[in-house]
């Protein structure tokens, strides 16, 4: 059997972090992912998706992620019920993560609101679809050389013989 989940989303508000009577932290968000196509209107909808994340990640997750974050989230999907207070079955289903990636740089400007093409559809060619998150980079540059792209090419093919590739 097979159940793996591979997510990338924002997250709709601040992580919610608890911890269990033994001490143990479960943090709880819900991730918007964009569909791959646009509605009858050309508008793109979103899933929203809830995601469970446990121990070190979740106080992770709680620090580090707010409303409005670029995550990546490897999980599995789970389902669970119980019975609310009115006496009904309810049912849950939410994917338990068990890797949590923080996919912009810390303090970067987030995406919260507006358009945030990060998947398919009609992207800026210039941006890839990924918003300001090219000009984040670039102004990071002086910073720091972690996540440069090596192979950024404005355009320009890539001079590479046959001798540098490993197979």
């Amino acid at each position: 059997m097979l159940n793996r989940v591979v997510l990338v989303g924002r997250l709709t508000k601040d992580p919610e972090l608890r911890y269990t009577p033994s001490g143990v932290a479960v943090a709880n968000f819900t991730l918007a992912v964009n569909r791959p196509f646009t509605n009858q209107q050309g508008d793109r909808e979103a899933d929203f998706i809830n995601i469970v994340v446990w121990r070190r990640q979740a106080e992770n997750a709680a620090n580090f992620l707010k409303k409005g974050s670029l995550a990546g989230v490897d999980g599995r999907v789970q389902t669970r019920s119980y019975d609310n207070s009115q006496g009904q079955r309810v049912f849950v289903t939410e994917v338990m993560a068990e890797s949590v990636q923080f996919l912009e740089p810390k303090g970067s400007n987030q995406g919260g609101g507006g358009s945030s093409n990060y998947g398919g559809g009609n992207q800026n060619r210039e941006t890839g679809g990924y918003g300001n998150q090219n000009q984040n980079r670039d102004n990071n540059r002086d910073h720091s050389n972690f996540g440069d792209d090596p192979f950024a090419s404005d355009g320009k093919p890539i001079d590479i013989s046959d001798d540098d590739l490993p197979f």
